[in-house]
This record gives structure tokens, C-alpha cells and sequence, in this order.
């Protein structure tokens, strides 16, 4: 599908009748099209008379203006063509004028403007009362507007009926599709698919809209848009609750979304935010509830390991079978921003969506800014393809930026076949979290056999001993702030990366053999014949170590 978008105006909530229909009803009779055919199907709200000069400062968008030729005699020449541009600016819909008594027709200039602008310019029957026109087209509007009204009242009922009969968000979808559409989606506020209606892509990322992930772009799609993509209309639509967006309202269809599809698109809403406040609402007590139990589970309070297997089965968990400990660790945001009050449950959903697509009969359980899951894997899996594929989850959690997703990092623990282990594969995988986030950065996905010697040197509590081994142990190499020290430290880890093969190491940084060689002289006299001394290079190796744990 081409994804060139064609952006439309965003819909009025104003319904109307076009010009064309105005020039069918009975009154017009003798009606003739001076200029501006091409926007005879602009939308008219209302009608207005006025005979005055200075009429623009009373004029409204998508009014027709009724008039005589009297206010023209004041414009003359270019000044009608500019006249006729200042109407069009002001959004009228068109301009109806009884000719002949005060001027007999319009220069050729103005009606070549109202041609290159689509603006209708209307000649009406000299003995045509104004009032008649008044009447029958505000006749028609208002009963188009009841008419859309009833329509609209009649949706919110179906739909928040379906609601309060129990219905849950894909059945607000269907009601939506019976009324309004061809394909519904609801998506949270991260763009993450909630239900859907109608034909949708296996691959939702197919859709408008929709990245490579199957997330839809919240955060570059503007709601209340419509837009075409190679003939598929797409209209986007806020999702409301009491204090922010809940998420939005995707609608696909064949033909253009009009004014008056707007106030009806307005109920589905309402419908889908009373449907989503219900689902969060009945979340919050399930999900505190299977947290509680799994926290318990965590920490070797649940009872023992048959009655945690069979308490999680009524949960929809398996956990008779090999399991890795996953912690997603979170930053923490404010508490005084209710918005923000609402990411850690977005958090644990997101991952709770990933996580069921991967292993349906997975744990998922939020504690505040973090979330475990509990995944089945292969007993034979090394931790090598254990970790590329939470790395995999966790990209899907990420998603391409934007929308609401928090930045994480992700420890992963053994696997474990035996749930007596639980609370040490929890702390584990905790463990390998915390230390990644200090060598890997904010989005690390790390195991914890992958830790190596950073196990031991992350339990030391006596932080400022450590410093002081680093300190003692590196000299001069400790610096944080000298490009020079930086330059040696990173000579010196691949020299040992390379067990001190001179000739290896010199290839692996692109230096001269004789470069090198100088390079291992001044570091021997910084820290001491390490080259030599196997204590002392195994010191150098440790501190290098530490001060990375400190320093990332």
C-alpha cells in the first residue's frame, strides 16, 4: 500500500448543505452559476443578508451570503477581484447577488478569480426574497442536524450499551464497524494494538499509520485527520478519559469520512474510553491480585512448590517446566503527575502483550517501576540464545520511540527447573539488571552468566574500598578526565584481552610494532613490570574491572 498520506481538513463538527443542493431546492429557480463551479460542493452552515460596503467584519466560514449589487458599486474593477479573494479567505461558502438594479454584472477579472479559487459566485432572480432562501436552506440544515444528532444519540446508546451489558473493547470495535467503518482499532497511548474489528492485515504493520513492530505512530499521527492512502479513507480519533488520552481510535473505510460521520466517530469514543476505564479498572484488582502471589512466589512465601505450580495453573501460568527470571527495571518517574502516575501499568502491559505472543502461559506481574516474567525455555537453550530472544522482546517493548514507552533494562537469571529455586533465579536476574545498567547502559538486556567477574566485584558494599583498590592498583590510569589516561587504559585492556601478544594487540589497534612496544615501556612505568609479574597483572585486570562497574 502506498503511504503517501493525503491530509484532509480536520472534520467540522458542523453539518450543512452543499451549494449544489441549495441551487436543486425549489426557491433557487432561475439561479444561475456565474463562477466557481468547481466549489459548488463546499458545505453551507448558514445564510446571511447583508447590503452594507463593509460586510467581511460580520461574515462567517461556510456561510452563503445573500446581496444585492449595492455593496459592489463601492468596489470597482480590481477592487471586486480583491472583494471576491477577501470572501474566500473568510471561508465562505459562496456569494448569492440579485444583479441589475445597482450593477449589471461582474467584471471578467473578479469572475476568473472565483474560478482559479473554486468560489462560487451566484446570480439570483431579481424578485427572489431573501427570506424564502433563509427558510428552505436552514429547513434542510437543521433537519440534517437532528437527523445526525439522533444518529449519534443512537450509537452511544448501542455502543455503551454493549459496554454496560458486559461487553469488552473488541465488541465496542464490532459496534463501531455495524456503524461507522470498515476496520476499528483501539490502541493505547504507546501505539500497542488493545482490539480491533473488522479486516485487519495479519501483519498489522501493513496498515496506515502502523511501524514495522505493529505499533501504531501515535506520536506523528495526527487524531481528527482524515486521510487517504491509494483509496482507503483513515480517520484517527482521541480516546478520552477524565484527566488524559487513554489512547485512539483507528477507522478504515472506502468512502471519505464526512462532517457529520465527526459527531458519531465522538460517541465511539466515549464508548471505547468507558470500555477501557472498565477494563483498567477490573485489571487494577486482578493485577495486584496475581502480583501479591507472585511476589510471595519470588520471595519463597507462596507454600511449596506444587501448591505455587497449581495456584499459578488457575492463573493461566505454567510453571512445571524449565523457567528464566526476567526483570525489567524501569526509571522512575514523578508521582505528582497523574499522567505519569499511569506508566508502570502501561509498562506491565506492554510487556505482558510481548511476553503472551512469545509463551502465552508465561508470569507477568508488575511491582511498581518493575516487571517480571516468568518464561518457559528450552532446558538445552544456552544463555547466548536465551538472551536474544528477551533481547527481541525487549526491542518490541521499546518499540521505535516515542508514545509513552519507558527506558529499561532487562536482567535475565539460570534457567531453573525447580521452583524452590524461584527466589534465588529472582535475584539474579535482578542482579544482572542492576550491574548491566552500570557496563551496558539504560537499554541492556544482560544475563546473569554473562556477569563474569562483575558478580563478585558488584557485591562489594564498601564502595570507597573499592575506589581505593582502583585508585592504589591504576595510578595515574584511574583519571576519568584525561584523554591521554583514557588513550593508555584502552591500550592496556587489549593487551591483556590479547594475553599480552605484542604482534595480535598491534594488529588489533592498527599501530606500528615498534609504537606498541614504547606504549607497554611507559605503562610498565605507571603501574609496575605487570608484564612480568602475574599477581600484579591480575590485580591490573581486577581494578580495570571495578572502575568499569563504576564508570560504565
Amino acid at each position: 500500500m502506498d503511504r503517501q498520506l493525503s491530509p484532509v481538513l480536520p472534520p467540522s463538527p458542523t453539518s450543512g448543505i452543499t451549494v449544489s443542493e441549495v441551487l436543486r431546492l425549489p426557491v433557487m429557480q432561475g439561479t444561475a452559476v456565474l463562477a466557481g463551479e468547481r466549489g459548488l460542493e463546499r458545505l453551507v452552515a448558514t445564510v446571511n443578508v447583508m447590503e452594507v460596503p463593509d460586510l467581511l467584519p460580520w461574515v462567517r466560514p461556510r456561510e452563503l451570503l445573500l446581496t444585492t449589487g449595492y455593496p459592489l458599486r463601492t468596489h470597482e474593477g480590481h477592487d471586486l477581484t480583491d472583494w471576491i479573494a477577501d470572501l474566500d479567505d473568510h471561508g465562505l461558502a459562496g456569494v448569492a447577488i440579485k444583479l441589475a438594479r445597482y450593477v449589471d454584472e461582474l467584471p471578467e477579472a473578479a469572475l476568473r478569480e472565483a474560478d482559479r479559487r473554486g468560489f462560487p459566485v451566484l446570480a439570483i432572480p431579481f424578485d427572489l426574497g431573501f427570506d424564502e432562501v433563509i427558510t428552505q436552506v436552514l429547513t434542510v440544515v437543521i433537519n440534517r442536524r437532528a437527523d445526525t444528532l439522533a444518529r449519534a444519540e443512537q450509537v452511544l446508546q448501542d455502543l455503551v450499551g454493549v459496554v454496560i451489558a458486559g461487553g469488552d473493547l473488541d465488541q465496542v470495535c464490532q459496534g463501531v464497524v455495524r456503524h461507522l467503518a470498515r476496520t476499528s482499532l483501539v490502541t493505547t497511548m504507546d501505539g500497542r494494538v488493545l482490539a480491533s474489528a473488522g479486516p485487519v492485515p495479519e501483519r498489522v504493520a501493513d496498515l496506515p499509520g502502523f511501524d514495522p513492530t505493529g505499533r501504531f505512530v501515535v506520536e506523528t499521527e495526527v487524531p481528527g485527520v482524515s486521510a487517504q492512502f491509494d483509496g482507503v479513507h483513515r480517520l484517527v480519533a482521541r480516546v478520552t478519559g477524565a484527566r488524559a488520552d487513554l489512547g485512539r481510535l483507528i477507522l478504515f473505510r472506502d468512502d471519505a469520512f464526512t462532517d457529520d460521520d465527526n459527531h458519531v466517530v465522538g460517541q465511539a469514543t466515549t464508548a471505547a474510553a468507558l470500555a477501557i476505564t472498565k477494563q483498567q479498572a477490573v485489571a487494577a484488582v486482578e493485577g495486584k491480585y496475581r502480583a501479591d502471589f507472585l511476589r510471595d512466589a519470588l520471595l519463597g512465601r507462596a507454600g511449596d512448590a506444587e501448591r505455587v505450580a497449581a495456584h499459578a495453573g488457575e492463573l493461566g501460568w505454567d510453571l512445571r517446566r524449565p523457567l528464566a527470571v526476567l526483570v525489567a527495571e524501569a526509571e522512575e518517574v514523578p508521582s505528582d503527575d497523574p499522567v505519569l502516575r499511569t506508566l508502570p501499568e502501561r509498562f506491565r502491559a506492554a510487556w505482558e502483550r510481548v511476553a503472551s505472543t512469545d509463551d502465552e502461559a508465561a508470569a507477568v506481574a508488575g511491582f511498581n517501576q518493575e516487571v517480571v516474567v516468568l518464561l518457559g525455555v528450552p532446558a538445552d537453550d544456552d544463555p547466548t540464545t536465551i538472551t536474544e530472544r528477551v533481547r527481541q522482546m525487549a526491542e518490541q517493548v521499546h518499540g521505535r520511540g516515542g508514545g509513552g514507552r519507558r527506558v529499561f533494562v532487562t536482567g535475565i537469571s539460570r534457567t531453573i527447573t525447580d521452583l524452590a529455586e524461584l527466589p534465588r533465579a529472582y535475584s539474579e536476574a535482578r542482579k544482572a539488571a542492576q550491574v548491566g545498567r552500570r557496563l551496558h547502559g539504560d537499554r541492556a538486556v544482560t544475563h546473569f552468566d554473562a556477569l563474569g567477574v562483575f558478580r563478585l566485584l558488584s557485591q562489594v558494599e564498601d564502595r570507597a574500598e573499592l575506589a581505593s583498590f582502583i585508585g592504589e592498583t591504576l595510578g595515574p590510569l584511574a583519571a576519568v578526565d584525561s584523554e591521554e589516561m583514557e588513550d593508555l587504559r584502552t591500550t592496556l585492556t587489549v593487551l591483556l584481552d590479547h594475553n599480552l601478544n605484542v604482534a595480535s594487540t598491534a594488529r588489533a589497534l592498527h599501530f606500528h610494532y615498534n609504537s606498541l612496544r614504547y606504549r607497554i615501556s611507559k605503562l610498565e612505568r605507571l603501574l609496575g613490570p605487570f608484564t612480568t609479574d602475574p599477581r600484579l597483572r591480575f590485580a591490573i585486570m581486577l581494578a580495570l574491572q571495578a572502575r568499569q562497574l563504576d564508570h560504565g
